[in-house]
């Protein structure tokens, strides 16, 4: 009577591959078994099963060691994605396995945006706290000089109360950025839905602007087509989303630098678009323009004043009005940022 070897009962319950050692250790035994008998073929029997069930043992504590060692990285935030898993595949270790190694795969890169977002988060504190400094400084200076007698100097006096007028709308400026950004977080961003003219809605942003523009001796020009139809949307959003926006093409232009609002109709819309003659912005930049806190040159950007909301926020904005902004724009040859306005009432809007 011959004798066959059987893989020990565990291993075949768990349909595990013993990988080529084990199989050609257990075919080996096999053949010396089919041509022993009785004792002899007992303890030949005995012997395989001993060589596969070690067999099986290393394999076993190979891949689970493999798997400590990935879950250890992870645990230790040392995860190496870049590194997959090694070895036979198929068997059900190695699917776990490869399961652990795409769920570290996730938390890293998880990881790795939390910390992007706290560092703007922190940026963003600092921008914040600068911006409140800077207006509140000048508006206490202003007022005491003019309270020091400098009142009476009419010449002086309303140099000084534009000053302090510029440095008040500053500070409403970033209070109505951070109400803004919080309604749109807290989907809470309600729009009207109305009827207005481009000029009207050029003639309120440039006035915005005003006093930063006279700074850097720049002019806001307008440059609007003829027998235009009225647009739709909401009016004060919109003022914010160009407000931004010509704000942006002043802070980063030169002394005496040109920015241009356009507007033209273009089938049932009307396009209107920021032009600047300014230091332009990279293609690398470009994708990323729209994310809160980004900015291109950040030294730049904390000398300029901003909080790094501002695109985030004309983004959402014409995002509530179905729309998109869109950039063109390269080093040293200025930008232009435009988007497209309805000229009927739009459905998705609550009228005003």
């Amino acid at each position: 009577m011959s004798f066959v070897p059987r893989l020990p009962p565990f291993v075949s319950r768990l349909g595990l591959k013993l990988g080529a050692t084990a199989g050609l250790i257990a075919g080996l035994g096999a053949v010396a078994v089919s041509s022993a008998s009785g004792g002899s073929a007992a303890l030949l029997g005995l012997g395989t099963a001993v060589l596969v069930y070690a067999a099986s043992h290393v394999w076993l504590h190979r891949r689970l060691r493999h798997l400590q060692g990935v879950l250890h990285e992870i645990r230790t935030h040392e995860f190496a994605a870049e590194t997959p898993p090694s070895g036979p595949q198929g068997d059900e270790l190695s699917t776990l396995l490869w399961e652990v190694y795409r769920t570290g795969q996730s938390l890293e890169t998880e990881i790795q945006e939390l910390k992007e977002m706290e560092s703007y988060r922190r940026e963003f504190i600092g921008n914040v706290s600068h911006e409140l400094k800077t207006p509140i400084f000048s508006v206490q200076g202003f007022a005491e000089t003019l309270l020091d007698g400098a009142l009476n100097d009419e010449s002086v006096n309303r140099t000084f109360l534009k000053k302090i007028l510029h440095h008040a709308n500053r500070l409403d400026n970033l209070a109505r950025d951070l109400s803004t950004i919080t309604k749109i977080e807290t989907d809470e961003l309600d729009m009207s839905n109305e009827a207005f003219n481009v000029a009207e809605l050029f003639d309120a942003a440039i006035e915005s602007v005003e006093i930063r523009a006279e700074e850097k001796g720049i002019m806001p020009r307008q440059r609007v087509a003829p027998d235009l139809p009225q647009i739709y949307g909401d009016f004060d959003r919109l003022r914010r989303v160009l407000v931004n926006l010509v704000d942006n093409a002043i802070k980063y232009n030169q002394d005496g630098g040109t920015v241009q609002l356009e507007a033209e109709s273009q089938n049932d819309e009307v396009v209107i678009r920021v032009v600047d003659d300014g230091i332009g912005i990279s293609p690398d930049h470009l994708p990323r323009l729209t994310e809160r806190f980004y900015r291109v040159d950040k030294s730049r950007s904390r000398n300029q004043g901003g909080t790094g909301l501002g695109l985030a926020i004309v983004k959402h904005i014409l995002a509530a009005h179905d729309r998109e902004l869109h950039v063109e724009s390269a080093p040293e040859e200025g930008s232009t940022f435009y988007f497209t306005l309805p000229t009927s009432p739009q459905p998705s809007l609550q009228p005003a």
